[in-house]
C-alpha cells in the first residue's frame, strides 16, 4: 500500500474538485512551494494514484438519455469465458462502467442509452453476439439520488 501524508491527500482533494487549477494556485491551497507541490504531483501521477484528468459532463444537458444498471450472469465460468465477455464489454460505447463481482451474479454494468428501446436493442446484440450471457436483470434509473465521482479521502483513514 502506498503511504500518503496530509499534503498528498490535500492535493488529491483539490484536484478532484478542480483538475484545471493552475499549479501555483494548487501550491498555495496545500501550503507548499510551487516546486515541492509539482514534485508531489508528479510522484502521485507516477505512482498511478492520479490516473488522468477530465471533465464531468451533464448528460441531461446533452440530450435525452436513460441510465440503466444491469446484473449479468454468464453461462460458464472458465477464465476464457470471463475474458470473452470483458473484451466484448470494452467495445460497447453504451457501457460506462463494468464490475466483476462475487456472489450469485458475475457482473454489474452501468449503461447509458438514448432510451429503453435503445437499451433493449443493445441487449439483443449482446445475446446474438454469443459472449456468454446466460441471464440478466435490468434496473432503469428513475432519478439520480447521489452521483459523484469524487472519492471522499476521509474514508481512507479508517
Amino acid at each position: 500500500m502506498i503511504k500518503l501524508d496530509d499534503r498528498d491527500l490535500k492535493i488529491l482533494s483539490v484536484l478532484q474538485q478542480d483538475g484545471r487549477i493552475p499549479k501555483n494556485q494548487l501550491a498555495v491551497q496545500v501550503h507548499l512551494s510551487p516546486t515541492a507541490c509539482w514534485e508531489r504531483l508528479k510522484r502521485l501521477e507516477k505512482l498511478g494514484i492520479i490516473e488522468g484528468y477530465g471533465a464531468r459532463l451533464s448528460l441531461a444537458k446533452l440530450g435525452s438519455s436513460t441510465t440503466i444498471f444491469m446484473q449479468v450472469e454468464l453461462v460458464s465460468h472458465r477464465a476464457e469465458d470471463f475474458e470473452r465477455f470483458e473484451k466484448a464489454v470494452m467495445e460497447m460505447d453504451e457501457v460506462f462502467e463494468c464490475w466483476a463481482v462475487g456472489g450469485g451474479i458475475d457482473y454489474f454494468l452501468k449503461l447509458v442509452c438514448k432510451g429503453v428501446d435503445a437499451y433493449q436493442r443493445k441487449v439483443d446484440e449482446m445475446l446474438e453476439a454469443d459472449i456468454g450471457l446466460k441471464r440478466y436483470y435490468t434496473y432503469v434509473v428513475t432519478k439520480p439520488v447521489k452521483d459523484i465521482s469524487i472519492v471522499p479521502l476521509s474514508i481512507l483513514d479508517e
